[in-house]
């Protein structure tokens, strides 16, 4: 799903990376540490978080991504994915300002970051890990494998949403 860029991204040496060429990286880096991750994951509460992984565990981790200096600092809603996760981490692209993420209001004891490209990306600060209650792990981890076994109905039958429960 994440293995193009869309037209969006500009392909061409030195211009601004996208969301998606960040999540293409940051994907491909979760895998190397043996967490599968997913785009758009909505959440209780009606967030929605930029990436969801899960490791072979079954520690979640979200992934909130930012290539904006104003969309970074103008972004209230994240701290309510903090109840979600066992460790959270921002994801910027290479060059990008990340001296906000630094400062008291980002929580940096609890959160980590990762610096992307389209085709890579590196923890360069850990993500403090707080264990997610055991009734809140079982929740996210259902809603995560049944959104994923949802996509991929999807992409082999597309008719077939409307047969699902309560649809339609």
């Amino acid at each position: 799903m994440l293995d193009t860029p869309p037209a969006s991204c500009i392909d061409e040496p030195g211009s601004p990376l996208c969301a998606a060429d960040v999540a293409r990286g940051v994907v491909r880096m979760l895998l190397r540490h043996d967490l599968t991750a997913m785009a758009e994951v909505p959440l209780d509460g009606g967030r929605r978080a930029d990436l969801m992984a899960i490791d072979a565990r079954g520690h979640i981790v979200i992934v909130e991504i930012k290539v904006s200096r104003a969309d970074l600092l103008g972004d209230g809603k994240w701290p309510d994915y903090l109840g979600h996760c066992d460790r959270y981490f921002w994801a910027v692209p290479a060059g990008f300002d990340a001296s906000p993420l630094h400062g008291a209001a980002f929580l940096p004891e609890r959160t980590g970051i990762i610096v992307a490209d389209r085709y890579d990306a590196a923890i360069v600060r850990e993500a403090h890990t707080t264990p997610l209650p055991a009734h809140v792990r079982k929740r996210g981890t259902l809603a995560f494998a049944r959104r994923a076994a949802r996509r991929l109905i999807a992409q082999t039958d597309p008719d077939a949403d409307g047969l699902a429960f309560g649809a339609g």
